[in-house]
């Protein structure tokens, strides 16, 4: 579940038939956006005149209406291509896996099954509605007269949107149902590869972990464990939403790609390695990959910027802005998305050591990384010489069978 960006009083349409049901929904609304505007109503055909009469900025449907069904409200709207998507939760009594395909393609902010959770419904609204505490609004500055590439980078650093995402979300969903339903292993096979889906994922199950009393979430496998099948597939389909989710610049696309490619290659040595040591190698898989999320925050933004009208003199404003921005802005998302310590500590490691006493998983890391950045055949004489292999007991016969894997 994403936050989206409402004005300050923002104005909602709740669509459904059940009494009961619209009443739960208006309570729980209330509770959490005392101060929004409500419209109901409990058919289809009503919906329609009130949003060709009404400007709104979030719509509850459920799909069984009478007359024009809640599915048919959401396939008209996305066929308007509003830019961002009207965010519309979808409600139905429907959670076979015949059913979730069909939403899919129109990507509903939120897909909740009946009959509806008092607690669960409030947990997701907030989710939407306040984004965890956070500001509601993330509006990017407009390029204009005065306003630098530079200055741009520095107010979009603390309120930046993440990482674009890497991975074709609508594919990877429909590839882990199954006839019972969403399978999070497969979920976890087809996602854990995408930096800014990890740190999400994370970042929420911690979230629901401090609500409920458990320990820090530092893997994709334990985040998902931690939030259920429902809540990650709307997390998820959420980030799809978002502006600039996906890079359409072709010189920040190559960017985003080696970038993602260095992340994944840190990745899979740091996982590899840390098997090998007995160490925990999901956690060092996780923490490689996210190592470069600023640098890919940091490119959509350059997006934005484009999107926005800005000028971005290619490729050496990209370079630059990375350089000067990239490292703050992967430290201000750690931070504010409150990714675990011990997490943040691999990431730092990726970069340097530092001085005092290292876990060997952080060494793990530092290698990993190091190895990554390696040229094809060359450079392993001289890594197996260099203090982190000697701290790890690391020699030349073991790079080079890591190379090899």
């Amino acid at each position: 579940m994403t936050a989206v960006d409402l004005p300050a009083v923002p104005r909602v349409l709740i669509a459904e038939a059940d009494p009961a049901s619209r009443e739960l929904l208006e309570q729980v609304l209330s509770s959490v956006r005392c101060d929004a505007r409500v419209d109901t109503c409990g058919e289809g055909k009503q919906a329609l005149e009130l949003l060709a009469s009404h400007p709104y900025d979030l719509v509850i449907a459920d799909w069984e209406l009478p007359g024009v069904d809640g599915l048919a409200i959401l396939r008209g709207l996305r066929q308007q291509h509003r830019t961002p998507p009207l965010p519309f939760i979808l409600m139905s009594r429907r959670n076979d896996s015949a059913s979730v395909r069909e939403v899919l393609p129109l990507a509903p902010t939120a897909y909740l099954t009946k009959p509806l959770n008092r607690e669960n419904l409030t947990q997701r609204l907030q989710g939407l509605l306040l984004g965890g505490g956070e500001e509601t609004s993330n509006d990017a500055p407009i390029p204009g007269a005065g306003l630098t590439l530079p200055t741009f980078l520095e107010r979009r650093r603390d309120l930046s949107e993440g990482a674009p995402l890497m991975t074709d979300v609508q594919v990877a969903v429909k590839r882990s149902l199954n006839p019972g339903g969403l399978d999070l292993k497969l979920l976890e096979e087809e996602i854990r590869t995408d930096p800014q889906i990890t740190a999400v994922l994370i970042a929420a199950a911690n979230s629901a972990a401090q609500h409920q009393g458990g320990g820090p979430v530092q893997t994709v496998a334990q985040a998902l464990h931690q939030l259920g099948t429902g809540q990650s597939m709307n997390l998820i389909l959420g980030l799809t939403l978002k502006r600039c989710a996906r890079l359409s610049v072709p010189c920040l696309a190559d960017y985003a790609e080696r970038y993602w490619e260095l992340s994944l290659h840190t990745a899979e040595y740091a996982r590899t390695m840390a098997r090998l040591l007995d160490l925990e190698q999901e956690r060092c898989y996780c923490a490689g990959l996210l190592h470069r999320l600023g640098d890919l925050a940091l490119l959509r933004c350059l997006e934005e910027w484009k999107q926005a009208g800005g000028e971005l003199d290619e490729p050496e404003e990209v370079g630059d802005s990375l350089v000067k921005f990239g490292a703050s802005f992967g430290s201000a998302l750690r931070a504010r998305w409150r990714l675990p310590l011990e997490l943040r500590e691999l990431i730092a490691a990726v970069y340097s050591l530092g001085g005092g006493v290292y876990s060997r998983e952080a060494l793990v890391m530092n290698m990993a990384a190091q190895m990554a950045h390696l040229p094809a055949h060359e450079g392993l004489e001289e890594l197996a010489r260099g203090r982190t292999a000697r701290l790890l007991k690391i020699g030349l016969p073991e790079l080079m069978r890591l190379r090899r894997k």
